[in-house]
């Protein structure tokens, strides 16, 4: 016997009782509830309602079908709502549901012709969106749809060329539990966490900015190695008396964003890292002002009050990102799979490429192509949407526990 589904959408003003009244109604007769959804925008509702029943020539569908529509007419008319029915195979819809992605779009503010321009991308790929839910207001627009039918790959190629078309950045996952099993964040700290790299702050106090700065522009981009770059700049700050530390360490200034970032993961049980290819006598701080779980720096070398313009130990470049980035999620007991690396220059794409989830934020062109997403937005607790939190969960949590922290 053929599994046949009916759509019945429900769309006028939000009013107490219009869910209980249609559920009593559909009550009478024999179908299941396959599926349910329900928006409010500016006070008018939309519910839509999939009921799954048995057809065949000998089932008296027809006749069934006819009074389930009038009674459900009865009850749109006596609410004021409009209301559509729309049979369908129940076959269909689950072979559509297959391979369902999380796309993601987010912005300063989302023109009109950006979703268009994307939800063209997505039709022309021969994908259906079944959901749009909006996941933030400020101080970024997100909104979230949900996807099937669609290659990952292909669509992430396609949506890519879009977002830069349309200056908005669009991130596509994989939705379910793959999406919410990420428990890990391990993130870059100059220029990411914070604004602005350490070694530039340590320079102006050594009177080398402008040469550390040329060198640091070049090793983010790629042009040279992370580790002779770092070992050249360190050695410009030979002579510096340690109390430059407590000063730098005032100086730094967090991106917008990250302790909200910080906290709402925290709150939900993720276990965050941060990973720095500069200095511990940073980084340290950093971790005890945010409550931060695990971190690896570079040691700069301290001789009788002086730094020696040396570093001390092995280096954490590219590759150390990376072990590091092992390293905590072993710490964590947690597969690789289920880790988000967030970075901005070329010397975060080997732990980019090895995380579950690669984030480039305001990266270098490098990076952008490398990762599975960019965010170009200057605030970093938008990387919560693309885990699926939105403003209104991460504002209710807040007002719980009384938090009243700058973002």
């Amino acid at each position: 016997m053929d599994q046949r589904t009916l759509l019945i959408t429900l769309t006028g003003p939000d009013r107490p009782g219009v869910t209980s009244r249609l559920f009593s109604v559909l009550s009478g007769f024999p179908v299941s509830v396959a599926d349910i959804e329900q928006v409010v925008i500016r006070g008018r509702l939309t519910l839509g309602v999939l009921v799954a029943y048995s057809g065949g020539p000998s089932t008296g569908t027809g006749t069934t079908l006819g009074a389930l529509w009038t009674a459900v007419e009865r009850v749109a008319e006596d609410l004021g709502m409009e209301v559509e029915l729309s049979t369908g195979s129940q076959a269909a819809k689950e072979q559509r549901r297959r391979g369902r992605l999380s796309v993601s779009v987010l912005g300063a503010t989302l023109q009109p012709a950006a979703i268009a321009g994307i939800a063209g991308r997505i039709a022309a790929a021969g994908a259906n969106i079944d959901r749009i839910e909006r996941l933030a207001q400020w101080p970024v627009t997100c909104i979230e749809l949900s996807v099937s039918g669609a290659n990952p790959a292909a669509l992430r190629v396609e949506l890519a060329a879009e977002a830069a078309a349309q200056e908005v950045d669009v991130a596509v996952q994989r939705t379910g539990l793959s999406r919410r099993a990420k428990r890990l964040i391990v993130m870059d700290v100059d220029s990411t966490l914070i604004q602005g790299e350490v070694i530039e702050l340590l320079a102006a106090h050594a009177g080398c900015l402008d040469e550390v700065a040329r060198v640091t522009e070049q090793a983010m981009r790629g042009e040279l190695d992370f580790s002779e770059s770092l070992r050249k700049r360190v050695a410009l700050l030979e002579g510096l008396p340690e109390e430059v530390f407590a000063e730098v360490r005032k100086e730094v200034v967090l991106t917008p964003g990250a302790r909200t970032l910080v906290r709402t993961l925290k709150r939900l049980d993720y276990r965050f890292a941060i990973v720095s290819g500069g200095f511990t006598q940073i980084t340290d701080a950093l971790v005890e002002e945010l409550g931060i779980d695990y971190s690896a720096a570079n040691v700069l070398e301290v001789v009788d009050g002086r730094l020696t313009g040396r570093v001390v130990g092995d280096i954490v470049d590219r590759p150390g990102k990376a072990r590091a980035l092992e390293r905590f999620a072993a710490a964590a007991g947690l597969p690789i799979s289920q880790t988000v690396a967030i970075g901005d220059g070329a010397n975060d794409l080997d732990m980019i490429a090895t995380a579950g989830l690669g984030i480039a934020f305001n990266a270098k062109p490098v990076v952008r192509q490398a990762a599975d997403t960019a965010v170009n937005t200057p605030y970093l607790d938008s990387i919560l949407y693309l885990l699926g939190i939105s403003r209104d969960e991460v504002e209710a949590a807040d007002a719980e526990d009384g938090v009243l922290t700058p973002r």
